[in-house]
Protein backbone atom coordinates (compact mmCIF):
# COMPACT_ATOMS: atom_id res chain seq x y z
CA UNK A 1 0.00 0.00 0.00
CA UNK A 2 1.43 3.81 -0.97
CA UNK A 3 2.08 5.78 1.73
CA UNK A 4 -0.93 7.90 -0.31
CA UNK A 5 -3.47 5.08 -0.09
CA UNK A 6 -2.85 4.84 4.26
CA UNK A 7 -5.70 5.87 6.23
CA UNK A 8 -4.76 8.35 9.31
CA UNK A 9 -5.03 5.79 11.49
CA UNK A 10 -1.81 3.39 11.20
CA UNK A 11 -1.19 -0.55 12.71
CA UNK A 12 1.66 -0.12 14.68
CA UNK A 13 4.08 -3.06 16.07
CA UNK A 14 6.96 -1.95 18.47
CA UNK A 15 9.98 -3.84 18.58
CA UNK A 16 11.61 -3.27 22.31
CA UNK A 17 10.16 -2.34 25.11
CA UNK A 18 13.01 -0.33 27.12
CA UNK A 19 12.35 2.42 28.46
CA UNK A 20 11.61 4.12 24.99
CA UNK A 21 9.60 1.95 22.50
CA UNK A 22 6.29 1.86 24.82
CA UNK A 23 6.33 5.13 25.78
CA UNK A 24 6.71 6.59 22.15
CA UNK A 25 3.85 3.65 20.95
CA UNK A 26 1.52 4.90 24.00
CA UNK A 27 2.19 8.48 22.39
CA UNK A 28 1.05 6.91 18.84
CA UNK A 29 -2.07 5.09 20.35
CA UNK A 30 -3.08 8.58 22.20
CA UNK A 31 -2.88 9.94 18.90
CA UNK A 32 -5.39 7.67 16.95
CA UNK A 33 -3.19 4.75 15.76
CA UNK A 34 -3.65 0.73 16.66
CA UNK A 35 -0.67 -1.09 19.14
CA UNK A 36 -0.64 -4.78 17.00
CA UNK A 37 1.74 -5.69 19.55
CA UNK A 38 4.70 -5.28 21.02
CA UNK A 39 8.00 -7.61 21.55
CA UNK A 40 9.02 -8.37 25.08
CA UNK A 41 11.74 -10.70 26.85
CA UNK A 42 12.33 -9.95 30.38
CA UNK A 43 9.81 -9.70 32.76
CA UNK A 44 10.62 -6.23 33.92
CA UNK A 45 10.02 -5.39 29.85
CA UNK A 46 6.92 -7.39 29.92
CA UNK A 47 5.31 -5.30 33.05
CA UNK A 48 6.80 -1.64 31.08
CA UNK A 49 4.98 -3.18 27.92
CA UNK A 50 1.87 -3.92 30.04
CA UNK A 51 1.32 -0.57 32.24
CA UNK A 52 2.31 1.86 28.86
CA UNK A 53 0.32 -0.47 26.64
CA UNK A 54 -2.68 -2.12 27.87
CA UNK A 55 -4.29 -4.49 25.82
CA UNK A 56 -1.57 -5.11 23.69
CA UNK A 57 -0.16 -8.55 23.00
CA UNK A 58 3.44 -9.43 23.07
CA UNK A 59 4.20 -11.37 20.16
CA UNK A 60 7.42 -12.84 18.53
CA UNK A 61 9.07 -10.38 16.43
CA UNK A 62 7.99 -11.98 12.77
CA UNK A 63 4.59 -12.11 13.70
CA UNK A 64 4.84 -8.87 15.10
CA UNK A 65 6.22 -7.14 11.74
CA UNK A 66 3.65 -9.24 9.33
CA UNK A 67 0.75 -7.72 11.06
CA UNK A 68 2.00 -3.83 11.42
CA UNK A 69 1.84 -1.23 8.95
CA UNK A 70 4.67 0.67 11.27
CA UNK A 71 7.45 -0.90 12.54
CA UNK A 72 8.90 1.16 15.31
CA UNK A 73 12.38 -0.53 16.34
CA UNK A 74 13.30 1.03 19.60
CA UNK A 75 16.24 -1.73 20.71
CA UNK A 76 20.09 -0.54 21.44
CA UNK A 77 22.22 0.49 18.60
CA UNK A 78 24.83 -2.41 18.77
CA UNK A 79 21.54 -4.52 18.38
CA UNK A 80 20.00 -2.76 15.26
CA UNK A 81 21.83 -3.37 12.25
CA UNK A 82 22.17 -7.28 12.67
CA UNK A 83 18.45 -7.39 13.48
CA UNK A 84 17.43 -5.33 10.64
CA UNK A 85 19.80 -7.69 8.11
CA UNK A 86 18.32 -10.82 10.02
CA UNK A 87 14.16 -9.52 9.40
CA UNK A 88 15.39 -8.91 6.00
CA UNK A 89 17.13 -12.30 5.29
CA UNK A 90 13.64 -13.89 6.34
CA UNK A 91 11.71 -12.31 4.22
CA UNK A 92 9.86 -10.39 7.13
CA UNK A 93 9.92 -6.93 5.76
CA UNK A 94 6.74 -6.09 3.46
CA UNK A 95 6.28 -3.63 0.14
CA UNK A 96 5.69 -0.16 1.66
CA UNK A 97 5.97 -0.77 5.32
CA UNK A 98 6.81 1.73 7.18
CA UNK A 99 10.03 0.81 9.45
CA UNK A 100 11.45 3.55 12.11
CA UNK A 101 14.09 3.32 14.65
CA UNK A 102 14.92 5.75 17.23
CA UNK A 103 18.92 4.78 17.68
CA UNK A 104 20.76 8.52 17.74
CA UNK A 105 23.81 7.44 15.50
CA UNK A 106 22.41 5.71 12.77
CA UNK A 107 19.85 7.60 9.98
CA UNK A 108 17.94 5.58 6.91
CA UNK A 109 20.86 3.90 5.54
CA UNK A 110 21.47 1.51 8.81
CA UNK A 111 17.96 0.03 6.55
CA UNK A 112 20.10 -0.49 3.74
CA UNK A 113 19.36 -4.45 3.81
CA UNK A 114 15.25 -4.22 4.05
CA UNK A 115 15.62 -1.65 1.28
CA UNK A 116 15.22 -4.31 -1.63
CA UNK A 117 12.05 -5.34 0.52
CA UNK A 118 10.51 -1.97 -0.42
CA UNK A 119 9.89 -0.62 3.45
CA UNK A 120 10.20 3.17 3.93
CA UNK A 121 12.83 3.72 6.07
CA UNK A 122 12.56 6.41 8.68
CA UNK A 123 15.38 7.63 11.70
CA UNK A 124 13.67 9.38 14.64
CA UNK A 125 15.33 10.01 17.81
CA UNK A 126 13.80 11.56 20.30
CA UNK A 127 16.16 14.20 22.51
CA UNK A 128 15.29 13.25 25.73
CA UNK A 129 16.15 11.26 28.96
CA UNK A 130 13.11 7.96 29.01
CA UNK A 131 12.26 6.70 32.37
CA UNK A 132 9.81 4.26 31.01
CA UNK A 133 6.69 5.53 32.74
CA UNK A 134 3.96 7.59 31.99
CA UNK A 135 5.57 10.71 32.94
CA UNK A 136 7.76 10.94 29.79
CA UNK A 137 3.96 11.08 27.96
CA UNK A 138 3.71 14.88 29.42
CA UNK A 139 8.06 15.20 28.67
CA UNK A 140 7.39 14.80 24.95
CA UNK A 141 5.60 17.75 24.45
CA UNK A 142 7.95 19.96 22.96
CA UNK A 143 10.91 17.94 22.62
CA UNK A 144 13.21 18.04 19.57
CA UNK A 145 13.34 14.61 17.65
CA UNK A 146 16.36 14.20 14.93
CA UNK A 147 14.19 13.53 11.76
CA UNK A 148 16.32 11.80 8.81
CA UNK A 149 14.75 9.79 5.94
CA UNK A 150 14.81 10.19 1.90
CA UNK A 151 13.48 13.33 0.96
CA UNK A 152 10.24 11.71 -0.41
CA UNK A 153 8.89 10.39 2.71
CA UNK A 154 10.48 12.75 5.19
CA UNK A 155 7.07 14.74 5.60
CA UNK A 156 6.23 11.03 7.04
CA UNK A 157 8.48 10.66 9.43
CA UNK A 158 7.95 14.59 10.42
CA UNK A 159 4.06 14.00 10.74
CA UNK A 160 4.66 11.20 12.56
CA UNK A 161 6.42 13.14 15.69
CA UNK A 162 4.19 15.80 15.50
CA UNK A 163 1.50 13.12 16.51
CA UNK A 164 3.99 12.24 19.18
CA UNK A 165 3.89 15.76 20.49
CA UNK A 166 7.42 16.97 19.23
CA UNK A 167 9.29 19.23 17.32
CA UNK A 168 11.00 17.24 14.07
CA UNK A 169 14.35 18.88 13.36
CA UNK A 170 15.96 17.41 10.42
CA UNK A 171 19.58 16.01 10.72
CA UNK A 172 21.25 14.36 7.35
CA UNK A 173 22.41 11.73 7.47
CA UNK A 174 26.17 12.52 7.28
CA UNK A 175 25.44 14.64 10.35
CA UNK A 176 23.77 11.47 12.66
CA UNK A 177 27.28 10.32 14.13
CA UNK A 178 27.60 14.12 15.21
CA UNK A 179 24.35 14.62 16.54
CA UNK A 180 24.70 11.22 18.38
CA UNK A 181 27.94 12.42 20.18
CA UNK A 182 25.89 15.48 20.91
CA UNK A 183 23.15 13.82 23.02
CA UNK A 184 25.64 11.46 24.67
CA UNK A 185 28.19 14.45 25.71
CA UNK A 186 25.07 16.20 27.18
CA UNK A 187 23.07 12.64 28.93
CA UNK A 188 26.19 11.52 30.35
CA UNK A 189 28.27 14.52 31.82
CA UNK A 190 25.10 16.10 33.71
CA UNK A 191 24.28 13.18 35.17
CA UNK A 192 27.20 12.46 36.13
CA UNK A 193 28.30 16.17 37.63
CA UNK A 194 24.74 15.44 39.76
CA UNK A 195 26.02 12.35 40.67
CA UNK A 196 29.38 13.80 41.56
CA UNK A 197 28.23 17.36 43.53
CA UNK A 198 25.49 14.53 45.59
CA UNK A 199 28.00 12.26 46.62
CA UNK A 200 30.18 15.65 48.23
CA UNK A 201 27.43 16.82 49.88
CA UNK A 202 26.12 13.19 51.68
CA UNK A 203 29.41 13.14 52.35
CA UNK A 204 29.65 16.24 54.55
CA UNK A 205 25.86 15.22 55.96
CA UNK A 206 23.61 17.16 53.87
CA UNK A 207 20.40 15.60 53.57
CA UNK A 208 18.58 15.12 50.57
CA UNK A 209 21.15 16.17 48.26
CA UNK A 210 18.86 16.14 44.95
CA UNK A 211 16.59 18.91 46.34
CA UNK A 212 19.78 21.34 47.65
CA UNK A 213 21.11 21.02 44.10
CA UNK A 214 17.97 20.96 42.13
CA UNK A 215 17.11 24.66 41.98
CA UNK A 216 20.98 25.15 41.26
CA UNK A 217 20.97 22.70 38.77
CA UNK A 218 18.08 23.81 36.95
CA UNK A 219 19.19 27.64 36.74
CA UNK A 220 22.82 26.88 35.75
CA UNK A 221 21.35 24.30 32.95
CA UNK A 222 18.51 27.26 31.80
CA UNK A 223 21.10 29.98 31.77
CA UNK A 224 23.75 27.79 29.63
CA UNK A 225 20.08 26.92 27.20
CA UNK A 226 19.70 30.51 27.16
CA UNK A 227 23.38 31.31 25.71
CA UNK A 228 22.96 28.38 23.69
CA UNK A 229 20.27 29.84 21.92
CA UNK A 230 17.00 27.81 23.37
CA UNK A 231 15.86 27.47 26.98
CA UNK A 232 14.40 30.09 29.59
CA UNK A 233 16.68 33.26 29.33
CA UNK A 234 18.15 34.11 32.93
CA UNK A 235 15.63 36.64 34.38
Amino acid sequence: MRPSERTGRLGVGIIGAGRVGPVLGAALANAGHAIVGVSAISDASRERAEVMLPGAPILPIPELVERSELVLIAVPSAELPALIAGLAETGAWQMGQLVLHTAPEFGADVFAAARGAGVIPLAVHPAMSFTGTSVDLARLAGTHFAVTAPTPVLPIAQALVVEMGGEPVIVAEADRPAYAEAVETATTFSSAIVDQAAGLLEAIGVDAPGRVLAPLVRSAVENALARAGGGIPPV
